[in-house]
């Protein structure tokens, strides 16, 4: 008979050992603050910021995770918002959905073809991660961090000032508004290709590379 884990036991054992002090930064929706997933990055010391995320339950650099039990899986579904998350979803580099403990026995007005035809299209957006339970998402969030940390990272130039090209410049100054990354900065040039066309443009185009809560603070700088 397999034994139960007492997830409320202060006594750990060996297997629940996780990947411990991630120094990636996981920056986690504040609404998901009480969570047990937070509780778990807590007990594994992991780098954790709260903070309002207008898309998505998770962010680690340019990746954002979004979670959902089975159970809101299928309201996202039948309200009809899980694709426009999802869309909302693709203004990030990289993109995640876990779908934490995947059960088609579970009671649902929806047909199961009909689940399976929405996970085939999600598929097809974004990749996606089935996890047992909320241990088992834990995991996961710290091993995207951890991978953060064996990849080459886009240097900022906010480090230097001295011998920087026009195109640099450029990017320094944009790294210089909250929550602009090197990342983001040489998106928003490759598009716009110029400081004037940036500020110039409208909120809508902006939206198309920057979420919500950034594109705030920037206008409340620039207005």
């Amino acid at each position: 008979m397999k034994q139960i884990e007492n997830i409320f036991s202060k006594t750990k054992t060996k297997s629940e050992h996780i990947c411990p002090n991630p120094k990636t930064p996981i920056i986690i929706d504040s609404r998901e603050s009480q969570s047990l997933i937070t509780a778990n990055l807590m007990e594994q010391k992991a780098n954790i910021q709260h903070e309002l995320l207008e898309i998505g339950d998770y962010l680690i650099n340019d990746i954002i995770v979004e979670r959902k039990t089975y159970s809101d899986f299928l309201s996202s579904i039948t309200d009809k918002r899980l694709f426009t998350q999802i869309k909302q979803m693709k203004k990030y580099e990289s993109q995640y959905l876990i779908l934490e403990g995947f059960d088609f026995s579970y009671k649902s007005r929806l047909h199961q073809n009909a689940i399976r035809g929405t996970l085939l299209s999600i598929a097809n957006l974004i990749p996606i991660i089935y996890t047992e339970n909320e241990r088992d998402t834990t995991k996961f969030i710290i091993q995207i961090a951890k991978r953060q940390e064996k990849l080459p990272q886009n240097f900022s130039l906010r480090q230097t000032k001295s011998n920087l090209t026009s195109e640099q410049q450029k990017q320094f100054i944009l790294e210089g508004f909250p929550g602009i990354g090197p990342t983001t900065a040489g998106s928003l040039l490759e598009k716009f290709g110029s400081l004037k066309k940036i500020f110039n443009t409208t909120e809508t185009q902006l939206e198309k590379i920057l979420d919500k809560n950034k594109l705030k603070k920037i206008l409340s700088l620039l207005n």
